[in-house]
């Protein structure tokens, strides 16, 4: 995930910090894609580019939150009886 100057960072928040439920959650970030392709224009570039910003927020999202998250859950709960898979090597 890249990480921006904290400056940077207060110019951005205000757009998702008062989101109250995912429509508004979804609306922001679809805002913001749009701000990004009208300034940049629509070509294969920038939709990539949206696409890998998209992809990598969601694997930091992952990393950073639902991981962590689900192991706490496991230890609370138990976890499933997971079988062991032998690989072929």
């Amino acid at each position: 995930m890249p990480y921006i100057a904290p400056r940077e960072r207060e110019d951005m928040d205000y757009m998702l910090r008062d989101a109250m439920h995912a429509g508004e959650l979804n609306y922001a970030f679809c805002n913001l894609i749009l701000g990004y392709v009208s300034y940049k224009g629509l070509s294969y570039q920038t939709i990539n580019d949206v696409i890998g910003a998209l992809e990598g927020a969601k694997a930091e999202f992952q990393r950073r939150v639902v991981t962590p998250y689900e192991d706490s859950k496991i230890k609370q709960n138990g976890d499933l009886p997971w079988p062991k898979v032998e690989t072929k090597d």
